[in-house]
């Protein structure tokens, strides 16, 4: 008896077949960006792998992620950390409502004077 002779198993086998394939595909682009986003390979090293990656997929993917997939792991954690950072710093430049709302209870409790206020407004918004 083959898959054949049971079309619901030769339907689940297509699927199955094209997940592996589309996680390989997966695997394969994140192993290439990782290759780029590697400061520790110069260009050369990076080339040769490249075609090594292009040449020979399957054994390139594997054998790329046994002598580097440890490191690969750190460089991932490290992107995420500066694009955190990256995107706290823009919200506390970004974010000149908070200021203004602060000037504004300022200058109504009378704390600050209109002149004051002016002042600082056109220095937060300018």
């Amino acid at each position: 008896m083959t898959g054949a002779d049971f079309p619901i198993l030769n339907i689940f086998l297509e699927i199955l077949f094209f997940a592996l394939f589309f996680i390989w595909i997966m695997i394969l682009f994140h192993v290439i960006v990782d290759l780029f986003r590697s400061k520790d390979l110069g260009g050369g090293a990076k080339a040769l792998w490249l075609i090594f990656l292009i040449v020979l997929p399957y054994l390139g993917v594997f054998i790329y992620l046994i002598a580097r997939g440890s490191s690969m792991h750190d460089r991932d954690v490290k992107a995420a950390e500066d694009s955190e950072q990256a995107f706290r710093q823009y919200v506390a430049q970004a974010s000149p409502a908070e200021e203004l709302a602060k000037l504004h209870d300022l200058k109504e409790k009378g704390a600050i004077t209109d002149a004051e206020y002016n002042t600082a407004k056109a220095k937060i918004i300018g």
